[in-house]
């Protein structure tokens, strides 16, 4: 368990103090004094209450998004459709919500928003599911293209169906709004951090422990390693890439809670764009636990806040430059520790080192 913990803490430790020398580096290439750049960076993020409330919402769509990528990653398949599953999912869900009666409470309002940007989410996700199940056709491909038709659909909607020059819903019912966290934390009062960020937490890890303890997890796990072996034990794989696909564009689509639920209270176009894109490095660098997800959607929400509080001295691009640079710099710290570190004879090193026994053999363990 220590080599564990090691492994998934130490390259986001590493990384954090590659990433300070970086930006220092950075704001003095901009002619900024490093140190009052990098003293402006915490005191928008996390030395106060307002900048530790705005990295809590920044990271929770992409607790969700990160999830949902690891889920489908668990059975080999490369959800990158995860963008366009919650774009669409969003307007639906908001869509739902504003049609709600104000009268109807939280407990069932909802849910029910929840459940249909969920279900639409799983929509999006069917297609290139379904082609790389039953024709083995690559879902990055489908992905992109399911993308591309989201993207266009989007602006259709609103000019054409939904007649709104604005390119936004109309305002969701009461009852379907996710309260701010200042209710219960009034310093967070200001931020746009919600109830979505517990919510999103919870998910990671219940979602994460369903994949290691039950068994369409397992087999979920075990189809992503061999599918030619899961075969011969009678599991249905082509099911279980479908449930695998499902459930990630279901989980991508949840997101809504933090921006048109948690947030906004309406769906605009463009609102929660490249959530889906950053919860691949989510899970990348999530190293396939839920801590690890957690804490990777921390990391990352804290660098789009600091980009956002430096943008006067400090050019936005400069910032996705240091974004992309330390996520290739953890991976390189989690190559070094999974050298470093012993593993133990029953732990894997990550989610896709295949097992020393057979699915049959793991069941019976359990």
């Amino acid at each position: 368990m220590k080599g564990l913990r090691a492994r998934v803490l130490l390259p986001i430790v590493l990384s954090i103090a590659g990433g300070v020398l970086l930006f220092n580096l950075i704001a003095f290439a901009f002619g900024q004094a490093p140190a009052a750049a990098l003293r402006l960076a915490f005191e928008g993020t996390w030395g106060t209450p307002y900048g530790l409330g705005q990295v809590l919402f920044k990271a929770t769509p992409l607790l969700f998004t990160g999830l949902a990528f690891e889920i489908a990653l668990r059975a080999g398949l490369f959800n990158i459709g995860a963008e366009g599953q919650l774009a669409l999912a969003s307007l639906v869900g908001a869509l739902v919500a504003s049609r709600l009666p104000a009268s109807l409470p939280m407990p069932i309002a909802l849910p029910i928003a929840l459940a249909s940007a969920a279900a639409v989410g799983a929509l999006v996700a069917f297609v290139p599911a379904i082609l790389r199940a039953r024709r083995g056709v690559h879902e990055i491909i489908t992905a992109i293209m399911v993308n591309r038709i989201v993207d266009a659909v989007l602006p259709w909607t609103f000019s054409t169906v939904l007649g709104s020059a604005s390119l936004r819903t109309a305002d969701i019912a009461p009852g379907a709004a996710l309260p701010r966290l200042d209710r219960v934390a009034p310093s967070l009062a200001g931020s746009a951090a919600s109830f979505a960020f517990p919510l999103a937490v919870v998910t990671v890890f219940v979602g994460m422990a369903l994949l290691e303890r039950t068994r369409p997890g397992r087999e979920i796990r075990w189809v992503g390693l061999r599918p030619e072996a899961c075969r011969a034990e009678g599991i249905d794989v082509e099911r279980r890439l479908l449930l695998a696909m499902l459930l990630s564009g279901a989980i991508a689509a949840l997101a809504v809670s933090s921006t048109a639920l948690g947030y906004k209270g309406y769906y605009e176009l463009g609102l929660g764009a490249g959530a889906g894109w950053s919860g691949i490095a989510v899970a990348m660098l999530g190293r396939g636990k839920a801590i690890g997800i957690v804490l990777a959607a921390i990391f990352l929400g804290t660098l789009e806040q600091a980009g956002l509080v430096v943008n006067a001295r400090v050019p936005k691009e400069a910032m996705d430059v240091l974004e992309a640079t330390l996520i290739v710099l953890v991976a390189v710290a989690s190559r070094v520790a999974s050298r470093r570190v012993p593993v133990a004879k029953d732990e894997p090193e990550s989610p896709n080192d295949k097992p020393v026994s057979t699915p049959a053999s793991e069941e019976a363990r359990s």
